[in-house]
């Protein structure tokens, strides 16, 4: 039995919690999109894919109104004037084409740095150059940013093994464009392993990682050096969020953990902690970091120390055809996770 077991005290820990952390600009404005489409034409609003990649957020939304189908065959007949909105991770061209074929209303809710990822990519093979994307195969994002250029004008690149065993289609020129969600230490090694092996490869315009995953994984840089635990907040399908559970471990976490909700964490293999990390994907809301820090508030005399490394006011305005719907107090509280 420890010292604290016997006197009926808590053990002390230190929570060093990031900032930034949690929702970005991009899930803000998408959320948005859809709590808005719903106060202007009603119930129901379906929604290709997960608005966003959070099961909390996405049940939330359902409570609304909204429908998510994965395809928009899905939708009834009986339903095609409701509107749909396209996720923040974007969809391929054909997307769009299958919902004017449909005469379905469609609003976009892709955010717009993936937007700018596509048209880096399709000013690459505009130029004549062969597009190599740099990313997750399967990942919504880069079946959207493939989706957008012709079959076969682009490759999926992992790894720097799939470097070494690409080849150009006839000596063709290269361009390449990334995921905006990718750990920036492993993408500089496929970056640095294509520029070896074809110098004159050409970058895109502007990065591509977006500023929301480069300023969170700082953050748990700074944050998890000789921390015991490390929890990121965040969805198994998230690749930003995974993302920063390796960040973590990579920064000297001793160990890092991927939880949507408090009743996720292992209570019963924590052991003996003295400082934990806490951050959360850019799809999570703060709801849940707190839900967090309460959980162990109950289990811990718990001091909460900001590692915070940036600020962040970027912020993206919806489509014009929602601009003129108001959002209250009550529906900005939802917007931002608090539901």
């Amino acid at each position: 039995m420890t010292a604290h077991a016997r006197f009926g005290s808590k053990p002390p820990l230190t929570i060093r919690l990031c900032g930034p952390r949690g929702f970005c600009a991009g899930v803000d404005r998408a959320i948005q999109i859809v709590v808005l489409a719903l106060k202007k034409y009603g119930r129901p609003v379906y929604v290709r894919h997960e608005i966003v990649h959070n099961r909390y957020v996405v049940e939330g939304l359902q409570n609304l109104g909204a429908v998510f189908v994965e395809e928009l065959s899905e939708i009834p007949a009986a339903h095609r004037d409701r509107p749909v909105v396209f996720s923040a991770h974007g969809v391929p061209k054909s997307v769009p084409a299958d919902a004017e074929a449909r005469n379905l209303f469609y609003l976009d809710a892709t955010c717009p740095l993936v937007s700018k990822v596509h048209k880096q990519a399709m000013r690459h093979q505009r130029l004549g150059r062969h597009v190599l994307l740099i990313g997750h195969a399967g990942h919504p994002e880069v079946v959207g940013t493939m989706g957008q250029l012709p079959e076969g004008a682009a490759t999926l690149i992992e790894t720097e093994d799939d470097v070494e065993r690409f080849s150009p289609p006839d000596g063709a020129e290269l361009g390449f464009v990334t995921q905006t969600t990718l750990s920036v230490e492993d993408t500089a090694g496929v970056v640095r392993a294509l520029e070896r092996k074809f110098p004159r490869v050409q970058a895109p315009a502007a990065e591509s990682i977006c500023y929301a995953t480069t300023n969170r994984q700082d953050a748990v840089k700074a944050a998890a050096p000789d921390t015991d635990l490390f929890l990121v907040v965040g969805a198994p399908n998230s690749s930003n969020s995974r993302r920063l559970v390796e960040v973590a471990e990579r920064a000297g976490a001793r160990r890092s953990l991927l939880v949507q909700r408090a009743s996720e964490i292992p209570w019963g293999e924590i052991g003996a902690i003295a400082t934990l990390g806490l951050s959360a994907g850019a799809s999570a809301p703060e709801i849940i970091v707190d839900e967090i820090v309460d959980a162990f508030r109950e289990r811990f005399d718990v001091t909460v120390e900001l590692a915070e490394t940036a600020v962040e006011t970027e912020n993206f305005p919806v489509m014009r055809a929602l601009r003129d719907v108001e959002l209250t107090g009550a529906d900005m509280a939802f917007v931002n996770g608090e539901h």
